[in-house]
Formats: C-alpha cells, structure tokens, sequence
C-alpha cells in the first residue's frame, strides 16, 4: 500500500490531446490503398463501434477488419503514417473504455478468429487475436483440455482481449489469470516491427532486441520498487505488471504484455497454455445473512483448493428470477448472500465428497450440494451477473465505473462493509457478486449520469481511497481503461507511475496505441455517454412504462455486455439470429442499440427518418429474442416498430407495409373466394406481378388460404355429443382467441385445440365479432392501426372480460401481443391489462387444470421449434413440462426459424432467412430419427418448414389431438 495522494478531489492532470486525426474519409482511402479490403467509415459503422461494455462513448474515424496480419500491418504503417491513434478490439466487452478510440478501430473478430492448432501432449493451443475463448476451449475439448479463464463473457470476448485486460474469470482461482495461461505472443510495434514476446529467463530481456534493451535498464534501476508495489496478490491487474520482467520471475516479456490493455503493442497471435478438464465437479452453495459475512468466511475455505469461489448477493436472484421466472431459480440455502464453491474430483461422488468437507469450515447458516442441471442453472445467474446487474432492484438503471476492483481476500469483508457504508453514504446502490476467492468485487451502481453526472467523479475517487486503504487493485480482472486509468495514484508510487510512463515511451513514442488508457489517461468522467444523450419522451408509439417513459432510457438499457454475440442455440437461446447468419456486428442486438443511442445523442445519427437507422434495423427479424435472452432485458422489436412508426407516420410507406402490414385484410378479402385467390397465387405471372407490387421475394412461396376459415367450421359444426374423460363437475368455458392465421390459413390448428379442450372438459366460446392482435402492424410499424385492431378486440372481448374467461391463444406472436404490447399501446385502458391477465397458452391452460391428464405420447420422438415470441415473452417451459409429463422425448431447438412474420417475405430477405434457418432448425430437423413429429406452433415456422425442408410441422394442439379417443 502507498500513501495517498494529499489531494483526492484535485483537478486530474489533461493529457495532452493527440494529433488532429485525418478525416474518415482520407483514412479510408489510404487504408484502401494500403491493401485492406475490410474498411468502413460510414456513420452507422462508427456508431456501432462508438462504445464497448462501459459508459463511454468515443466516435472512431475508420473501422477496418484485417483478413490476416500483413493487414493489419498495412493498417499500422497508414495509421503512425499519418499520426492517427490506433484501438484493437476483440469481442467488444471491455468493460472499462479500453477498447474505444477516436482514430482506427481494428476489429480482429470478424476473420482472424482461428484456432490454428491444438497440441495436447504440450498442452498449448496456437490462436488468432480474434479467437473466441469458448472456441479454444471446443477445439481442446477432444483431447480432455479447455482454456482456463473463463470471464462470464467467455462465449463472446476474445483470446487479444483476455490478452489485453488480463481476463480472469470464475475458475482463474485454479487455472490463473490469462498472464499466467500465455506461453508467448507475436506482436507488431509502433514502428511496424514484428517481435516475438516470450520468457526470456537467463538470456535477459536484452535478447528481445532495443525495447528489451531499453527495459532491461529501467527494470534494473527500478528493482526495489517493482519487487514492493508489484504482483502483490493474484488479481492486481491494474497498471503494468512489471513483477513479470523481474530476473527471477524468468524476465517473461509475453505475460507482462499481458493487460497492457493495447497501449504498447498490437497482438497479432499467441500461443497459450491449455488445463485439464475436470472429470467431476459438484457446487458447494453456502448461506450467510450478508455479503461481508459471506466473504468473511472465504479465508477458511481457500485451503480446500476450489476450482472458484464466487458471491452472490440475494437481490441479485431476485432479480433473475423476475426476470426469467420462478422455475429459473433452483432452491438455495437460507441467506441473504451465498458462496458458490465449485469442487472437483475423479467421480461425482468424490466432488461431492469435497463439498461437504468444504461446507463443514465454512460457517454457513445452512448449504447444499448440487450438481447436474441446477448447478448450470446457478452459474447461469453469475454469468449473467454482469447485465442483470444493469437494472437495480428497484429497475433504474445501473452502471459499470467501480465494477471489478480487488483487495486481498482476507481483507474483503472489512472492505466490503466499509464499501457498503460508502454507497449508503452518497446515496447510491448497487448488486455486488464477483470472485471472492481472489477478492475480487464485481458491482454495477445507479449512478445518476442522466440528472447529476457530477456525482460519479466524487465517488470513485472515494472508492479508490478506500481500495488504496486495504492495499488493493483499482481493477481486479477488467484492465483499467478510461474508468480507471486517472484512479492509479491512489495504489501506486509516483515513482511506479513514472516508470510505466518510461515503458510506454519505450514501446510506444509517438502514443499511437489507445492514447488516453493506463499512461497519461483521460479524466474518469471524461467522454461519458449517458450525460451526452437527450431524452425522448414526446410522440411516442409504445409506453416504456419501465424506462420511465423514455426511449433513451430504454436503449441505453443496452450497456454491451454481448451476449447477443453468442450462439446460445444449443441451450435454447434465441438471440440475436440475424448476427449469427451474417457474424456482423451490424446485425446484432448491441450493434443496432448503439446506433440508437446515437439517435439519441444527435450529433452522428441525426432523426428517425436516417439511413443510418433503417440500415441498422433492416435486418432485424422483430424475434423479439433479446427482450428474454439479454441480460439487461433490450427489446429491439420495440424499438424497430417504434422507429418504423416514427419514420413513416402520416407518409408513404414501403410496399410490404400494406401487403404484409394489413395481411388481415386482404385474408378476410380472398376467404370470400379462397379458390380464385389461390388460383391467383398459383399462376406464376400472376404472382409474380402480384409480389413485385408487395414488396415480396420473388423466391418466396405465398401461403395459400384455407378452403373454409375457422369461424365458419365452427359455427357450422354439429354440437359435441360428449368429451371423454370429462370431470364430474362441468369446468367453466373458455375463449378461443381466433387469430388471422389460424382463421384463414391453418383451420385445422383451431380445430384440434377445440377438440383438445372440450376432452378437457371445457366448453369453447369464440367473439361474436373477428378479433385482431395487430401484430402485423406492430411489427411494421403501424402502431395508430394497431391500437385500432386492439380497441376494437377489447370490444368483442367485453363480454368474456366481465365475466372473468380465460383466453387461449394458438399462434404464440398474436398471444404475445395480448400477454405483452397490450399494455404497452393501451397503457390506459383497464380492460388491456384484464386482457393481458387473463390470456394462456394452450400449455399453461392445460398444465392448470385440475384432474386432467394428458393423452399418451410415449415413445413419441419429436423435434420442437419454440416460437420465438413464445420463448420470449411467455415461456416455453409449460410446453416441455407437458410433453415430458405425456411420455414424448421432445429436442427442442433454439434459435428462430427465420421467415419471422414479414421478415422473410420480404424484398432483399430471403438469403438471411434461409441462413438464420441453417443455424440450428434445419440441421436439427435433417438430424432427427426417423418417424419423429416436429413440433412449431408458429404459422410462420411451419411454413419455412414446408418451403425450405419439405417438413410438415404440428402445432401442440394437433399433436395431443391425434393421441384422443375417437369421438365419433
């Protein structure tokens, strides 16, 4: 510990500014004649890349994508040639500003992302700066290896910025921090030399050419201080760690390039260790009545060798399980806070066994073990700590900013307690967790950058004070950037300052590389986003009842964790399908909120009606996916529909709109004659013109329409004579909610549900009147029109809402609409809010009624594709439960199917839906057993089915209406 700076609150020293950058379009043309195909200075691009995972905002000139590394030196050379700063990026989730920068942003991640080889007798892996963590682990996973940090990013963040932040993660308690994982580096210096960073042990650093000269002379006059001040516990990761160039630290020049954050050199390769995989592993949960209490007990439980040792705060479940709901969460012990201790062993029995030695030290108020399928979904909660942890209890917004500093693990209950009465004290909160083996506390605060901005500034360097305090680290795992940079006076001499400087100026003279982090740093609260962004709160479409009535608040939900960036698919994640098909950051949910959020700033995208905007949302599919699957809860299907509605309200509109937009329309038209309409979609010429005029691929089929709607079948048919396996004591009625495609395209769907509930025992009504969600115009933008359909719906219901009847929704995105954007559009009405309670699934009907039993599936082998909207508003989970409760052995798919509604109909769609398709339907489909059922409820998954597998698919209600007794 140092001492502390005399004046805490003393103006921060202004770096001087760095040469005036070349215009975009300048830089763009020299990258181009420099070879680099991969280079974009459009506005919306430099939006998209304007922000990573912090609060700030930094617009860049060009961003470039280097194919391979001679690119990336061709980029360097124009850059120092015409003195513009150069960023390197990754996966983009720097949580600190360390991978944002006013000059060239060099994005590795979009091609230089290979594994190039795995060698498992030396256990190492060679990789590209853009590899992603988990695809390094997937490449070792054959030989029993795997990549040993794991920041809860690993799905997204990439192995250049591990490199950069020195990444830690949950088990880096066992496997050590990227520093300690990277056996060598290739680089490419200021001045375009290509060096090759390693251990140099008895050689000395001398033998790494000029620089290692150069370093060698300031380690050697420097020796007492950098055997003091530095790697003085495992996760100070602020500053250099210059404790790796110690002679007796082996002068290993690779891991002390490590966490340099980009100021000293571009990493263009490395070669990293690889660690076992354990072969058993169970997870000690302990209760404690706090969090200062949980991690008072952390130092009796370090001499067990956990592979992690994790808190968790109680709020922050609470908040999950809001979130994801009630089933999301399994039981924990009694508590306030608990410890999640990870144990290994040879078998399951031996880790188990290890937990519970664990468990008898560690003075909990009660624990368990688990293993298997609740463990995931506990670790599950912590890795998506970093977004729930964006909106507090109270769901106001909270920030990063004092998100990962560090103290000695034995000091980090005092520390925490002095931390809490710090918050408490300038009228702030926050939901802490993090890595308390290693002392290290992750936090997200609601700062209040939108109203009083200049709270931030006083807090942090009180925070910094306290950390210095307990001989701590300003950044325990997440590099320190420009949230941190100005705060490391507070833990380092000013002699340790003037030597990182010194190592700066030896890499790095002309500060090319991300000038204004680590040395010579910009101000903490310099360059803040929030406090750039106006409100927009007049004229909208939908409510944001929680975001305060604000759009900007709303897309600024968006902090940039990334998970839209993953593949989650194989566990059942939908987001974000267009990134998937297209791997451009354009296409995914962050990038499009960033673009967004510069609609808000408005001095880059400038109004709803920008071409910036339209291509941003052009290829969103309205999945709605985020809006469940993204920890900080962004709904980018409402935010497209509001701009639509912005952008075209009171103005002509594109062709689909009305084709597709007022689709219920036209299917009420043609079910007058359904046969000429058909005739009419069948005749090529016909059709053609008819899709030109629509807006519509000319390579999409149209669905034909049904020879007798719904509502006339059932008006029509005889009266049910019986319902087999009726309760004694007839059940009330419920209300068939008749959708426009169920109506008008697949009858037979609202027919089997009829014939399902009456077995049920329940008597079916359907409205006098023709319903209509409005989704079609929602999801175009025509939210007047829609809030027209909805009022007029609220009209026919009137009699079934008084009355107290369940509504039963077959076509899971029109149920959405009445279980979500009901209230959003209506806000003031009573009766949509009546509605949205009142409304099922068939499932959550079914699964609530007493006495009913389902009909018998077993050995029935099915394929099932959630909606989208059904995954994410609504919840597949009663769905499975009753498949699995009726014998089926049921694989469900993630992801979206790809036609989405209108998305895949229209004009200059069709190639990403069919690839958003291959991303896991159609694969899973082709890979099913023979005779399996494939299970989509959604009209538009069953026909991308048909026209693109050849598959017809079933709704649940025909499946369970095909295993009835036969009633005639």
């Amino acid at each position: 510990m140092t001492s502390q700076p005399e004046e805490p609150t003393a103006p921060p020293r202004q770096p001087a500014p760095p040469g005036q950058p070349a215009p975009p379009g300048e830089l763009a043309a020299a990258l181009r004649a420099a070879g680099l195909n991969g280079v974009d200075d459009s506005v919306r691009r430099r939006a998209e890349y304007s922000s990573d995972a912090s609060n700030y905002r930094v617009v860049p000139t060009v961003v470039a994508f280097p194919r391979h590394v001679d690119e990336a030196a061709a980029a360097l050379g124009v850059a120092r040639q015409l003195g513009v700063p150069v960023t390197c990026r990754g996966g983009g989730t720097s949580i600190a500003g360390n991978a944002v920068g006013t000059g060239l942003v060099l994005d590795f991640s979009r091609h230089l992302n290979r594994v190039l080889a795995v060698d498992p007798e030396a256990r190492t892996a060679v990789v590209e700066p853009g590899a992603i963590l988990d695809d390094i682990t997937a490449a070792a996973a054959s030989h029993g290896l795997r990549f040993g940090p794991d920041p809860s990013t690993h799905a997204r963040a990439s192995i250049g910025g591990a490199i950069g932040n020195n990444a830690c993660g949950s088990r880096a308690l066992r496997y050590g921090r990227t520093a300690d994982n990277v056996v060598s580096l290739e680089v490419l210096t200021a001045s375009g030399e290509r060096l090759a960073a390693r251990r140099f042990g008895r050689d000395g650093l001398a033998a790494a050419g000029p620089a290692g000269v150069a370093l060698d002379a300031l380690v050697a006059a420097h020796l007492s201080m950098i055997r003091t001040e530095f790697g003085r516990f495992t996760r100070q990761v602020s500053g250099y760690s210059l404790e790796h160039l110690l002679p007796e630290n082996g002068a290993d020049l690779a891991k002390f390039l490590v966490g340099t954050e980009g100021t000293l050199a571009l990493v263009a390769g490395a070669t990293v260790r690889l660690v076992a995989s354990p072969k058993a592993v169970a997870l000690a949960v302990l209760g404690y009545p706090g969090m200062p209490e949980a991690a008072d007990a952390v130092p009796g439980l370090l001499p067990h060798r956990p592979v992690a040792l994790e808190g968790m705060d109680a709020r922050l479940v609470e908040v999950f399980r809001a979130r994801r709901g009630a089933a999301a969460v399994p039981g924990l012990p009694r508590g306030q806070a608990w410890l999640f201790v990870e144990t290994e062993g040879e078998t399951e029995a031996e880790a188990r066994a290890a937990a519970e030695r664990l468990i008898a030290d560690g003075g909990a108020l009660d624990a368990s073990v688990v293993t298997g399928g609740p463990a995931r979904a506990l670790w599950r909660i912590r890795e998506d700590g970093a977004g729930l942890g964006g909106r507090t209890p109270a769901d106001a917004p909270a920030w990063p900013g004092w998100e990962d500093a560090a103290v000695p693990p034995r000091h980090l209950g005092a520390y925490l307690r002095d931390f809490g009465a710090l918050m408490t004290e300038q009228g702030l909160d926050g939901l802490t967790y993090g890595h308390f083996g290693d002392g290290c506390v992750h936090v997200r605060i609601d700062f209040p950058f939108s109203v009083e901005p200049g709270r931030y500034r006083p807090f942090v360097v009180a925070a910094a004070q306290l950390v210095g305090k307990y001989g701590g680290s300003m950044s325990g795992e997440h590099g320190d950037g420009r949230a941190r940079g100005e705060l490391l006076p507070y833990m380092y001499s000013p002699e340790a300052i003037d030597t990182m400087a010194a190592v700066k100026a030896v890499f790095d003279p002309g500060n090319l590389f991300n000038p204004g982090v680590l040395v010579d740093p910009r101000p903490v609260d310099a360059d803040l986003r929030v406090p750039q962004a106006r409100r927009l709160r007049t004229g909208l479409g939908f409510a944001y009842p929680h975001d305060d009535g604000d759009l900007s608040v709303a897309v600024h939900r968006c902090t940039g964790v990334g998970k839209c960036r993953a593949d989650t698919t194989a566990s059942g994640g939908v987001m974000c399908p267009s990134f998937l098909a297209t791997r451009d950051e354009k296409d995914s949910t962050r990038g499009r909120a960033r673009v967004l959020q510069e609609l808000a700033n408005g001095t880059l995208v400038k109004g709803f009606g920008s071409a910036e905007l339209a291509s941003s949302l052009d290829l969103c599919l309205s999945c709605k996916g985020c809006s469940s699957d993204c920890p900080a809860g962004v709904d980018m299907a409402t935010y497209k529909a509001e701009v639509l509605h912005q952008r075209y309200r009171r103005r002509p509109r594109p062709a689909a709109h009305y084709a597709l937009g007022w689709l219920p329309r036209w299917a009420k038209l043609a079910a007058r004659a359904p046969g000429l309409a058909n005739a009419v979609l069948r005749n090529r010429p016909l059709s053609a013109v008819a899709k030109r005029l629509g807006g519509i691929d000319a390579r999409r089929p149209l669905p034909p329409f049904a020879a007798i709607s719904f509502r006339d079948w059932f008006e029509r048919r005889p009266a049910p004579t019986g319902t087999p396996r009726a309760p004694a004591t007839p059940r009330a009625p419920v209300l068939l909610w008749v959708d426009t495609f169920t109506e008008y395209f697949a009858p037979e769907v609202g027919q089997a549900a009829v014939r399902v509930l009456e077995a049920a025992g329940y008597p079916v009504q359907i409205t006098a009147q023709p319903v209509c969600c409005g989704l079609t115009w929602i999801s175009t933008g025509q939210l007047d029109g829609a809030r027209r359909q909805l009022r007029r719906s609220l009209a026919a219901l009137d009699a079934a809402i008084q009355a107290d009847i369940p509504i039963v929704g077959l076509e899971p995105s029109c149920t959405a609409v009445l279980r979500g954007e009901i209230t959003e559009l209506l806000p003031g009405d009573p009766r949509a809010a009546q509605v949205r309670a009142a409304t099922r699934t068939l499932a959550e009907l079914l699964a609530a009624t007493p006495g009913w039993a389902p009909p018998d599936l077993a050995g029935v082998p099915a394929v099932a594709q959630p909606h989208c909207h059904h995954h994410a508003v609504m919840g597949w989970q009663p769905d499975a439960a009753l498949l699995a409760r009726a014998g089926a052995k049921v694989a469900a798919v993630g992801g979206c199917c790809g036609l989405a509604g209108n998305f895949g109909i229209e004009r200059g769609h069709y190639d990403v839906s069919v690839a958003v398709a291959e991303t896991a339907l159609l694969p899973a489909v082709r890979h099913a057993p023979p005779g399996a059922v494939v299970l989509a409820d959604g009209f538009s998954c069953r026909t991308q089915l048909d026209q693109l597998a050849h598959v017809s698919g079933l709704h649940l209600a025909q499946l369970l209406a095909s295993r009835l007794p036969d009633q005639r």
